[in-house]
């Protein structure tokens, strides 16, 4: 398998475990301009690398990637 079809296969994973319409809590996220801890938000979809796409209900949309960490609530 090469590098592209396990990104894909990550990708897909995460997908199903993140699907649209999930609710999440974020738990730590890298990144100076992020949602602070505890936010939560809704699934928008996952895209081709694997990022969470979001809709923070504080209405940033800052992608979850696999530096950050969320919880299903």
């Amino acid at each position: 398998m090469n590098a592209w079809d396990r990104l894909r296969a990550r990708a897909e994973r995460i997908k199903k475990q993140y699907p649209a319409g999930t609710r999440v809590r974020l738990i730590s996220m890298d990144d100076r301009q992020a949602p602070p801890i505890g936010s939560l938000g809704t699934v928008v979809g996952v895209d081709d690398i694997g990022t969470v796409l979001m809709q923070w209900d504080n209405g940033c949309t800052l992608g979850v990637t696999d530096a950050d960490e969320i919880e299903k609530i």
